[in-house]
């Protein structure tokens, strides 16, 4: 299963104010795990980047002034995207972007499936507060070079805490004879990081056990009095 999580980098807060796209990070996904197929661009924009975004971002319009327009960028962003699921953290905001950029150049909206990350951590965590910072913190995710925001490495954070609330990476028990002790180590480390999951027998499972269990002839616990 492919999905694409994906960020945006604007010059302000609304599109609906003249506000226009920046940067552009996208991250592609197989069953929720990022792969090393990405796709980042910065977009030439004829519009004062304000001061808060510049604060933010570290982007300046002299910064972008040899940049492509978004219109240069545009085939091989919805290429990227194709008809698959976008993972977006508060979708509103940059699918809003995404189709003005796209409805000024004449070009249809995206239809793709949508799952908004904000939603998805308020549902799973039960919290009110999901700001990537937050989400990055509570599942430890490393937030060292996040001095400014930036459309890919945000993407890439946003990865990585999609991926913790899908469950978490999945691992399976190696038991080749070849499997060595760093295998093993490794191993143990990832299941001791992992939030271990009590699961508990119901009163249906005990008395279906106990009905198997009576029709043992001679169980061996009986004699050897285990």
């Amino acid at each position: 299963m492919r999905e694409v999580v994906i960020d945006t980098e604007t010059t302000g807060l609304s599109y609906k104010t003249g506000d226009r796209v920046i940067e552009v990070g996208c991250v592609e996904l197989i069953n929720h795990v990022a792969t090393k197929n990405f796709l980042q661009f910065y977009c030439k924009v004829d519009k004062e980047i304000s001061e808060t975004a510049q604060r933010i971002t570290g982007i300046t319009n002299k910064f972008l002034s040899d940049k492509k327009y978004f219109s240069e960028h545009c085939d091989s962003l919805l290429k990227f995207i194709d008809n698959d699921t976008l993972v977006i953290h508060n979708a509103d905001f940059d699918v809003g972007f995404i189709n003005n950029e796209l409805s000024l150049l004449g070009i249809s909206k995206i239809s793709n499936p949508v799952i908004d990350t904000v939603s998805l951590a308020r549902k799973t965590l039960n919290t009110r507060v999901a700001n990537l910072d937050y989400l990055c913190r509570r599942f430890k995710v490393d937030l060292s070079e996040r001095d400014l925001h930036g459309a890919l490495l945000d993407s890439g954070l946003l990865a990585e805490v999609y991926l913790e609330l899908k469950g978490g990476k999945q691992f399976t028990m190696n038991l080749s004879k070849n499997s060595k002790n760093n295998k093993d180590e490794a191993l143990i480390k990832e299941i001791a990081d992992k939030k271990i999951m009590n699961f508990f027998a119901t009163e249906e499972n005990i008395n279906l056990h106990k009905k198997m269990v009576s029709k043992i002839k001679d169980p061996i616990w009986k004699k050897y009095n285990y």
